[in-house]
C-alpha cells in the first residue's frame, strides 16, 4: 500500500504509455451499472453515463438543495423513495451488495483531530464522515470522491490524511488519488479538482492521460459563429476531434459520439449584456491594495463559480465582447446554457430552474468529461451486472 501511495498525484500515476482513454472500448457494453450518488447536484456522473450510452440503474441519489432535486428529477429516472435530501438521514445498509459505483463530493470541512492516528474518529460532525459511512454501509465495488484542489493543503495536510486513512482503514478500500484539470480532458475550462477513486479489491489503476485541447471557449457559446465548427446551412456548430467524422455527421451518414458536441446557434437575450454601471465595476482593475486582471474573451475559461450570478470582476469570471454593437462594447456574461456546456452537459440536459439557480448548479457541478475519462479508463462495465 505504501508503494501505491508514493505514486499518487504524480506524473507516474497517469497512464501515459497505454491506449488513450478516448479510444478504449468497454468490455461489457450491454451490462447495467447500479449507480448511487450523494451530494448529487445536477447529476454529472449520470450525464456521463448518458453520453457514453451505457445502461445505468439509479439506486439512490440525494442533495440538500431543492433546486438540484428539481433539475435532477427533470433529467433522470428516479422516484421519491430513491432520493435523500439529507445524507445524515440516509441508511445505506439495505443497499449493501446492490451498488456497483458510488459517487459524490462532500464539502471541505476542518476535522477536530484528537490523536495521532488521523482516521475516522477525527471526522465527527462533518459531511465527509457521512460520505465515508455510506461507503462502509453499502460497500460499492468502486467509489469516486471529488473535491477541491485545496483539500491537499487544507489544515496543513491533516484533512487529506484523515480522509485517505478513513477510506483505506475504516472503509477498507484500495485508494487512488490525482489532481485532474478539465482543460486536459477536452473542455476549455481551467478547473483542477481532486479525484479519489476507491476499489473494493486491490486494483492496478492509473489515471487517464491528458489529451490535446481542440476547442476554445468561444466554440461553446450560443451565438458565436466565427468558428471553424460552424455550419451555416444547418445553423449548428459540430465539434468533433476528426474532420472526416465531422463531415459524416453533417451529411447524415454518422451519428454523434460521446465526445462530439452539436450546438444549435441562437441569438442571446439582451439581458445578458452588461449595463454601463455594471460594466464599469466588472472592468475595474481593483483598488490600491487589491489588483485583478481584467482580460475578457479567454480561449480557456476561468473556473466557473457557483456565485456567477452575482457578477464578479472580470479577473475572476468569464465575459465576452465579440458583438460590439450590443450593450457596452459587446460586454456580456455567459448564459446558463453556455456554463452547462463548459461543464460537459450537452444541450439535451433540461434546465428546470431559474437562471440564478442554474448558474449555481453549473458552478457546483463536476466536469462530465473528466468523469467520462475515468469511467473509460477503469472500464466501468467490468463492475456492472448482466441483464436478466
Amino acid at each position: 500500500m505504501t508503494e501505491n501511495k508514493n505514486i499518487q498525484n504524480t506524473q507516474a500515476n497517469l497512464d501515459l504509455q497505454g491506449d488513450s482513454w478516448v479510444d478504449r472500448e468497454f468490455s461489457y457494453p450491454n451490462r447495467t451499472i447500479r449507480l448511487a450518488t450523494s451530494f448529487s447536484g445536477i447529476g454529472a456522473i449520470e450525464h456521463a453515463f448518458k453520453r457514453l450510452n451505457l445502461n445505468v440503474e439509479i439506486v439512490f441519489a440525494g442533495d440538500i438543495d431543492a433546486n438540484c432535486k428539481k433539475a435532477y428529477f427533470a433529467n433522470y429516472k428516479i422516484s421519491e423513495e430513491q432520493w435523500h435530501t439529507d445524507i445524515q438521514n440516509l441508511d445505506a445498509r439495505p443497499y449493501k451488495g446492490k451498488v456497483d459505483l458510488f459517487v459524490g463530493g462532500a464539502p471541505c470541512q476542518a476535522f477536530s483531530i484528537v490523536g495521532d492516528q488521523r482516521g475516522f474518529d477525527d471526522t465527527r460532525g462533518t459531511l465527509f464522515r457521512e460520505f465515508a459511512r455510506v461507503v462502509k454501509e453499502c460497500q460499492p465495488k468502486v467509489f469516486i470522491f471529488e473535491n477541491v484542489q485545496g483539500l491537499f493543503k487544507h489544515d496543513q495536510g491533516r484533512t487529506w490524511e484523515v480522509i485517505y486513512n478513513t477510506f483505506k482503514d475504516y472503509c477498507g478500500y484500495d485508494v487512488h488519488y490525482q489532481l485532474l484539470n478539465a482543460r486536459d480532458y477536452g473542455i476549455p475550462q481551467t478547473r483542477e479538482r481532486l479525484y479519489c477513486v476507491g476499489f473494493k479489491k486491490k486494483t492496478k489503476f492509473k489515471y487517464p492521460a491528458p489529451i490535446p485541447l481542440r476547442y476554445k471557449m468561444y466554440d461553446f457559446l450560443e451565438d458565436y459563429t466565427n468558428s471553424e465548427y460552424f455550419e451555416k446551412d444547418k445553423g449548428v456548430k459540430v465539434l468533433t476531434s476528426n474532420e472526416e467524422h465531422r463531415q459524416a455527421i453533417i451529411g447524415g451518414s454518422a451519428s454523434e459520439r460521446f465526445n462530439d458536441f452539436i450546438f444549435p446557434v441562437r441569438e442571446i437575450d439582451d439581458k445578458y449584456y452588461l449595463s454601463k454601471k455594471v460594466a464599469k465595476y466588472v472592468l475595474c482593475p481593483g483598488t490600491k491594495t487589491f489588483k485583478t486582471p481584467i482580460k475578457t474573451d479567454l480561449d480557456i475559461a476561468r473556473p466557473l463559480l457557483q456565485s456567477m450570478h452575482k457578477m464578479h470582476r472580470a479577473g475572476v469570471d468569464n465575459y465576452v465582447t465579440y458583438k460590439k454593437d450590443k450593450g457596452v462594447n459587446g460586454l456580456r456574461k455567459l448564459t446558463p446554457r453556455e456554463c452547462l456546456r463548459l461543464m460537459g452537459f450537452k444541450d439535451d440536459f433540461k434546465i428546470a430552474v431559474s437562471n440564478t439557480s442554474a448558474y449555481m448548479e453549473a458552478g457546483n457541478s463536476i466536469v462530465v468529461d473528466v468523469l467520462i475519462a475515468l469511467l473509460k479508463q477503469m472500464d466501468i462495465t467490468k463492475y456492472g451486472i448482466e441483464n436478466e
